[in-house]
């Protein structure tokens, strides 16, 4: 760049020296060779040039000289590139439909084939089905263990889906283990309880896709706890089938309401909730109401006695909140229908500030998403509720949106749970109910029904993870 020094007479332009003067004549010959080529060539349509240049370089002024690149074309991006998802359309319908035809062999005690319908979600709630606590649209009366169906009808949706092989990252199984067992939990043959398993098994040992990496991109998902399918003896009075034990599905990714602490290829993802939103502004519509709620009471708990197992901490709980003044209680009882209305739980949960999450048949238990859907805070007792569970759908500080209280201080009488809640501000609760409601989104699976819905719901998470897992066992080959 060319410098004024200052001599007697004045100021003098000096010309530039070294290495700076030769940089600068090359951009500018860059620049006017390119001016060059716009003004000139009619093979570059996309080109354009500022209307100062004209065809006399000898008055080009390089200050004011453009050149822009208006309609480049660019490489194609394949949105779904290393998200593809392959299912086996063709798996049996014995696997998946005729369990589901089966419908009044999977309960004792309930008819659950009104449960099946609407893809699973089951008969559809309004609002003055529960005194306008619900809103008229996405409430279903849903089936805690109706996720096996629930996320095959989601993965049909799937944006990403390819019938190539060669192109997934993953491999979908819509097999139903956890529907195929509860037919056959109170059953003393065991061998009826393991067929469809062994059979599945030998079924995908005969497909290429299986055989390309032994199962380890292949996963499915079971709407019933990971303890009902990990029988270890082959007894009648041993509880279960002995599914995840078969040494083929060691190598599959099992989605589960709730995993065993051993199980490393099992991940725990949410419980099914009575709320199914088809689009964000259902979801939003829904947190405002939450968020404005009023709650009278502290704490409060939705569950039965265990008057067989006297030690475990729920009945101590019951006991506590009887006497307080500042919890509510709603009785569930075999036979009773309390606990089996989704107005009344969200009715509960919506009035109250936390809600106690005790371990019942299992660690984890459907409440827990219940009541973080009505905006309460969770008060968890034993680490296998929800430490080692939701790893992919909770955040890793749990205290930012939840209590915990070792159960053993409770049985113990050394902690009472209220007098630890009450040591937490208004400031406080409410920082963590806010936490807990921006959580509802991720914690709910939308409608099935619905192509796409413009939010990432639990079902994303989980598809998300997955990919993630596979394409770490690509790379670690394990």
């Amino acid at each position: 760049m060319a410098v004024f020094v200052r001599e007697k007479g004045g100021c003098k332009m000096k010309p530039p020296q070294g290495i700076n003067y030769w940089i600068f004549l090359v951009r500018v010959s860059m620049v006017i060779s390119t001016i060059l080529l716009v003004s000139r060539s009619p093979h570059l349509p996309h080109l354009t040039a500022n209307k100062s240049i004209t065809e006399n370089t000898d008055n080009v002024d390089i200050s004011s000289a453009s050149v822009s690149v208006s309609t480049m074309p660019l490489p194609y991006m394949d949105p779904c590139a290393d998200r593809y998802i392959y299912i086996y359309d063709d798996l049996p319908e014995k696997f998946n439909e005729d369990i589901l035809r089966d419908c009044r062999s999977l309960s004792l005690w309930t008819n659950m084939c009104p449960f099946l319908t609407n893809s699973g979600l089951g008969p559809e709630l309004k609002s003055t089905d529960g005194d306008g606590v619900l809103q008229d649209t996405g409430w279903y009366l849903t089936n805690q263990w109706a996720l096996d169906i629930i996320f095959h009808k989601r993965m049909k949706q799937y944006d990403c889906l390819t019938k190539d092989y060669s192109l997934a990252t993953a491999v979908f199984v819509p097999f139903y283990p956890g529907l195929d067992v509860t037919r056959f939990l109170w059953e003393p043959e065991i061998a009826r309880r393991d067929k469809l398993g062994l059979e599945l098994i030998e079924w995908l040992k005969q497909r290429h896709e299986w055989a390309a990496r032994g199962g380890r991109d292949h996963f499915l998902v079971s709407g019933r706890s990971t303890w009902n399918l990990q029988r270890g003896l082959d007894e009648s009075f041993a509880w279960g089938s002995k599914f995840l034990v078969i040494p083929e599905v060691q190598n599959i990714t099992v989605l589960t309401v709730e995993r065993r602490p051993v199980g490393k290829n099992e991940f725990a993802v949410p419980y099914p909730t009575y709320f199914h939103p088809s689009g964000m502004s259902q979801v939003e519509e829904w947190q405002e109401k939450v968020r404005s709620s009023k709650r009278p009471w502290l704490f409060s708990f939705a569950g039965g006695r265990r008057p067989d197992q006297p030690e475990m901490v729920r009945n101590y709980l019951i006991d506590q909140c009887a006497e307080s003044s500042r919890c509510k209680m709603l009785k569930c009882e075999i036979g009773g229908v309390g606990c089996n209305s989704p107005s009344n739980l969200m009715r509960l949960f919506m009035q109250s500030d936390f809600c106690l999450q005790p371990p019942g048949d299992t660690r984890a238990r459907r409440s827990i998403f219940d009541s973080m859907l009505a905006g309460c805070v969770p008060v968890f007792f034993h680490n296998e509720s929800a430490h080692i569970q939701y790893k992919w759908h909770f955040p890793s500080k749990l205290e930012s949106f939840s209590v915990y209280i070792w159960e053993d201080e409770v049985i113990e009488g050394r902690v009472r749970p209220e007098d630890v809640l009450l040591r937490y501000s208004e400031k406080e609760i409410k920082k963590m109910r806010e936490e807990v409601i921006r959580m509802i989104p991720t914690l709910v699976y939308s409608d099935p029904r619905y192509r796409s819905a413009d939010f990432r719901d639990a079902f994303d998470v989980a598809v998300d993870s997955v990919l993630g897992r596979m394409r770490e066992i690509y790379v670690t080959g394990s």
